[in-house]
Parts: C-alpha cells; sequence; structure tokens
C-alpha cells in the first residue's frame, strides 16, 4: 500500500507551535511513503520563514514533493519579485518547480501556478497542460495518477469563484482524457473532494485545509489529507481521509472518509 499525505497552506510565520507538534507525531505513527505540499508554505516569503517550514518538513520523514503558492513568492521586496521570484523558495525546496515523484503505485506530478505578475490569482498554460498529459498517458495501470496544483479546479461555495485557477476547464477535460484520477489543491484553506462533472472519465479535486497556520476560515479546523491507495485499500479503491486538529486531544483526528473509484480501461487490472 502507498500512503500520501497532503499539507497545504502553512503559512510558515503564522504557524502554531502545537498544531505543528501533532502534525509531527501524525506523520511519524502513519510514516506516508510521500509528503505533498500543495503550495503558500510560507506567509510573506522571507528566508526564515522557508528554512522554518524546510526544517519541520525534514521531521516528517518522508520525500516531498512540493510546489509554490502565491505567498512563496516575496510580496513587497519588488526586485526580488520581479527578477528572481522563486529564489527563495528554490534555495529550500530545490530549484525543481513543477516536480514529479514516481513509484510503483504512484505518479504525482507538482504544476506551477503562481506567476510572478499576479498577486493571488493562478493560471495553468496550454503548454503545461499538456506536459502533464503527455506523462499521464504513459502512466502505469496500477499507478494511482495525481496532479498537484495550488489554486483548486473546482470550488463548492458561492462566491469563491473568483479563487478559481486560470485554465482549469481545459486542464479538466485534457488530463481526465489522459488518465488523471485526481487534482489536488490548496490556497482557499476549505477541505473538500470532489467529483468533477462533464469528463471522459472520473477526476475528483481533493483540496486541503490549512495545515499548521492560525488563518484558518469560518471556523475551519488545521486540516491535512491522508491517501491510501494499494492492498490495504479496498481493491481499486483510494481512500481519502481527512485529518483535523482538535485542540481538545492536541491531536489530528481523522473525521471523514471518502472513497473514490478511478477508472480503468476495460481489461485491464489494478494489483494490489
Amino acid at each position: 500500500m502507498s500512503v500520501l499525505l497532503q499539507i497545504s497552506d502553512p503559512h510558515f510565520g503564522t504557524e502554531q507551535a502545537a498544531v505543528v507538534e501533532a502534525l509531527v507525531a501524525l506523520s511519524q505513527h502513519q510514516q506516508p511513503d510521500l509528503l505533498v505540499l500543495s503550495g503558500d508554505i510560507t506567509q510573506r516569503a522571507r528566508r526564515a520563514q522557508f528554512a522554518a517550514a524546510r526544517a519541520f518538513m525534514d521531521r516528517l520523514g518522508a520525500p516531498v514533493l512540493a510546489i509554490a503558492g502565491n505567498h512563496d513568492i516575496p510580496l513587497f521586496d519588488l526586485g526580488q519579485r520581479f527578477f528572481h521570484p522563486y529564489a527563495r523558495y528554490g534555495h529550500a525546496f530545490g530549484d525543481e518547480l513543477e516536480p514529479v515523484y514516481c513509484s510503483r503505485d504512484l505518479l504525482v506530478l507538482g504544476v506551477n501556478t503562481t506567476r510572478w505578475y499576479r498577486h493571488k490569482s493562478g493560471e495553468v498554460s496550454l503548454a503545461q497542460i499538456e506536459r502533464v498529459a503527455m506523462r499521464l498517458g504513459g502512466a502505469e495501470p496500477q499507478q494511482l495518477r495525481v496532479v498537484v496544483v495550488h489554486q483548486p479546479v473546482a470550488v463548492q461555495r458561492a462566491g469563491e469563484d473568483h479563487n478559481l485557477l486560470r485554465g482549469h476547464a481545459g486542464a479538466q477535460q485534457r488530463w481526465a482524457a489522459a488518465g488523471c484520477d485526481l487534482v489536488m489543491g490548496g490556497h482557499i484553506h476549505l477541505p473538500y473532494v470532489m467529483p468533477l462533472a462533464g469528463l471522459t472519465r472520473p477526476m475528483w479535486a481533493v483540496q486541503a485545509g490549512t495545515a499548521v497556520s492560525k488563518r484558518v476560515r469560518d471556523g475551519a479546523p488545521n486540516s491535512v489529507n491522508l491517501l491510501r491507495w494499494g492492498c490495504h485499500a479496498p481493491s481499486g479503491c483510494c481512500m481519502i481521509e481527512q485529518w483535523d486538529y482538535t485542540a481538545s486531544a492536541q491531536a489530528f483526528v481523522c473525521t471523514r472518509v471518502t472513497e473514490v473509484n478511478p477508472s480503468r480501461a476495460a481489461g485491464v487490472s489494478i494489483e494490489s
């Protein structure tokens, strides 16, 4: 079985010490095979904030696939923003802005949806959409195929449309046709799993809340997602668990489990 832990929007610089320690304990107990860090790693892209985030991720004891969020580009340091927007991010998490993780069970593709000329909104270009689709098309039948973006490709709440990833409609259509199962995101600090309608095959948006920041929204607690895929999940089923931080227990607790069944071509089995 493969276990993936999605951590989003920790906003280091606004982190809560007790929640940080609870997340370390959760990771050490669950021993994920991969940590996905889906953007807004820092609050203001400062060196000390990136250093704290890197030190935190190193404590979790698993490989990290990280992408930048809009908060990970300097906002007030205009020279840095215009000419070296990812320098501080790269020093902490590497220069590859669109990392790939490939194992027997997982194919996870990071997409950089930030732009130095945009404050909050993100976008995905036609070239990015096609590049990801080509890689998805080469996945093995047993692999869960995951694309990681920062801004959401689908929203549930009225009034959230302005937060949608620019180019999301084309990305959904192309990536679904290429075999994508899940599109992970963050940005809006609201956790949910949402089936995406009108596509050629089943695909879901998997959104995570803010992992450790005090910047929670609308009373939603700090939360992360755990995905289970393989021999300890029902055959062909991906288990998506939402884990919320509870102050009374000073721990993350599983509060919701969503089962999704990725589609595979007729005659192709999903090995366990």
